[in-house]
């Protein structure tokens, strides 16, 4: 198992697929994007299933999230799900997305086995979209939504930033039109992980301002503590139930005494945390011919130096090298 010095178990491993993305967001990185991780550099699909091999039949992962990136754009996406889907014993596989293409290969991956995804979608005004990801693409987002619901990637989830000046006044109407659509959705907090290194705590639309936005409009109750487990959302019951809507709180409510994650970058690295500075190469590892075996010591190692919190409250923190396009949410 993958235990640290804090006594928590990582059960749930992120896999980064591609550093690549085909949306700008502000958020997240300049207008001109960034410079791609090179074909050589990035893990082959054979070396990602072996990876999530030895993770789930030797480190007791449960759950599997593949990212970016995004994911989308990795050519051999959903032949890596089918082949992790055919694991013993078979992990809960989910994708993260912008939800660009997903209308052409949602039913592909369903019938591949993946069983659910997260789909980012931060404005319901297609004008602020084109702002926000500085893409005219809204439309096919929601079309992606709508073949992921069909197809029975479900529960479908939907993440949304809320951003000072552009979305903050859009909470209320997201939730009409997420729970009018059967989605769930889930808002999250900015967190300093853009390239730019641009983000600053004040100013950010934290949980407490969703919140209170939201109850201009809907009555919430908080979901009892033992259903949300190690989940990273806090999730409130919507008048009365039976639909919930997550709110993660990453900066002013940070969860990390509960957190269960593992994280695996496109080009081989072991991350202990979304903000860790410092990362553990599996890659070299499995081109050098180790043993499976070795690997999992590797990997065990590395999650025992985890650090007991993220540090965000920290005067000294500093952001970590990679922005979140090249670790994976």
């Amino acid at each position: 198992m993958l235990v640290d010095t804090y006594g928590r178990t990582a059960t749930d491993l992120r896999v980064s697929l591609t550093d690549r993305c085909n949306l700008r967001c502000t958020y997240c990185m300049p207008e001109e994007g960034l410079q791609w991780l090179a074909k050589p550099d990035l893990l082959t699909d054979d070396e990602i299933v072996r990876l999530v091999r030895i993770a789930v039949t030797l480190l007791g992962i449960t759950e599997v999230r593949f990212t970016g990136g995004e994911p989308l754009l990795r050519p051999g996406l959903v032949g890596i799900v089918e082949r992790c889907a055919d694991l013993d014993p078979r992990p809960q596989l989910s994708l993260t997305t912008n939800g660009i293409g997903l209308g052409r290969v949602a039913a592909a991956l369903k019938d591949a086995g993946l069983d659910r995804v997260n789909v980012s979608l931060d404005t319901l005004r297609p004008d602020v979209f084109k702002t926000l990801t500085r893409r005219d693409r809204h439309q096919d987002v929601l079309t992606g939504l709508h073949a992921a619901h069909t197809a029975g990637l479900t529960p479908v989830k939907v993440n949304a930033v809320l951003m000072p000046g552009l979305n903050d006044d859009e909470a209320p109407d997201l939730l009409a039109w997420a729970l009018a659509h059967d989605y769930e959705l889930r808002f999250i907090e900015q967190m300093p992980l853009d390239a730019q290194h641009g983000w600053q705590r004040d100013g950010m639309i934290t949980a407490g301002d969703v919140l209170a936005s939201l109850r201009t409009r809907f009555d919430l109750a908080p979901e009892p503590d033992e259903e949300r487990g190690s989940a990273p959302a806090e999730r409130w019951i919507v008048d009365g139930g039976p639909h919930r809507v997550g709110v993660i709180a990453s900066v002013t409510r940070p969860f990390c005494a509960a957190c269960d994650r593992t994280r695996l970058t496109a080009d081989g690295q072991v991350r202990t945390c979304l903000f860790a500075r410092e990362e553990t190469d599996l890659r070299e590892a499995l081109r050098s011919g180790e043993p499976d075996g070795e690997i999992a010591r590797i990997w065990r190692l590395a999650m025992r130096g985890k650090k007991a919190g993220s540090g965000l409250d920290d005067p000294a923190f500093l952001q970590p090298d990679r922005p979140m396009s090249a670790i994976g949410g």
